[in-house]
Order: structure tokens, then C-alpha cells, then sequence
């Protein structure tokens, strides 16, 4: 049974849409699954922002075939990791756990490369231009790290 990895951001279609596509670049597909939700219900069904689309595609990684979708409490059961996005997201995923387990699943993603100083990945949707790049290249320099963590965990 493969290792299951759930990334969360707000609307899911900018932030959890990269990492998850980046996280599923890095690792062997029969080995893990790797999954994105949003703690907001705009973009049910919807796909991934266009303009995270692009910045994924000029990585060579398709995100396009992804949905939106939004995080539920079951997902605490379905998933191995849960990895969220910011300090506003780890608030609204941590409400819904509901024993100990389901909390230590959870964790803010940059604290894979800042132990313990709980950094935002800054949500692009509303910001710079380059925005999308920039949190581009956050996620891929965190997914390495997470990503030879779980292959050292789950050989």
C-alpha cells in the first residue's frame, strides 16, 4: 500500500497544486501517492489557477488533470502526512482533528527546511508578478528535502 502525502493550502488551486505536483515528481509513483486539498470550498472541482499551471510547465511537471477539492476530516485517516501551507491553514486542519494521531500528521511545510519557525509559503493568488515563480521555487527546494526523507523512511 503506498505512502500517502496530502498537500493543503486556502483555495487549492495555487499553492497545494504545485507541491503536490512537485512532491509526485520526485518520488516513485508505486511507492506513493501525493494529494492536494484546500481549507476553502470557491474552487471545488475547479482546476489549478492558470498561472500556477504555467510556472508548473515550465518545470516540465503537469498539474492540469487536478480538481480542487476541500479538505475533510477523513482525511486524517486516509492520509500518512498532511502538509500545510501556512499558519492560517494549520489552524483550520488542526480544528478538525480529532485525536493526538491526527495532529501529528499535520505540519507546516517550511518547517522541513526552518525547524520550529512556522514561515508561511506566501499565497501568490493576489500578489507579484513573479509571485508564482517564487513560490515555485520554495516548494521544489522543500519537496527535495521532504522527498528524501519519506524515501529514507519508506525504502
Amino acid at each position: 500500500m503506498p505512502v500517502k502525502i496530502l498537500m493543503v493550502c486556502l483555495g487549492n488551486i495555487c499553492r497545494s497544486p504545485l507541491a503536490e505536483g512537485i512532491l509526485a515528481s520526485k518520488l516513485p509513483k508505486h511507492k506513493f501517492t501525493v494529494d492536494s486539498a484546500g481549507t476553502g470550498t470557491w474552487h471545488i472541482g475547479h482546476p489549478p489557477d492558470e498561472r500556477s499551471v504555467a510556472v508548473a510547465k515550465k518545470n516540465k511537471i503537469s498539474i492540469s488533470h487536478q480538481k480542487g477539492r476541500h479538505f475533510s476530516s477523513t482525511d486524517f485517516d486516509a492520509y500518512d502526512y498532511i502538509y500545510v501551507m501556512d499558519n492560517a491553514n494549520y489552524s483550520d486542519v488542526i480544528t478538525l482533528a480529532k485525536t493526538d494521531l491526527h495532529k501529528e500528521k499535520v505540519q507546516l511545510i517550511l518547517n522541513e527546511l526552518f525547524p520550529k519557525e512556522n514561515v508561511d509559503v506566501p499565497d501568490p493568488y493576489f500578489g507579484l508578478p513573479n509571485g508564482f515563480e517564487i513560490v515555485y521555487n520554495m516548494l521544489d527546494e522543500v519537496c527535495d528535502v521532504i522527498a528524501r526523507k519519506l524515501l529514507a523512511k519508506h525504502q
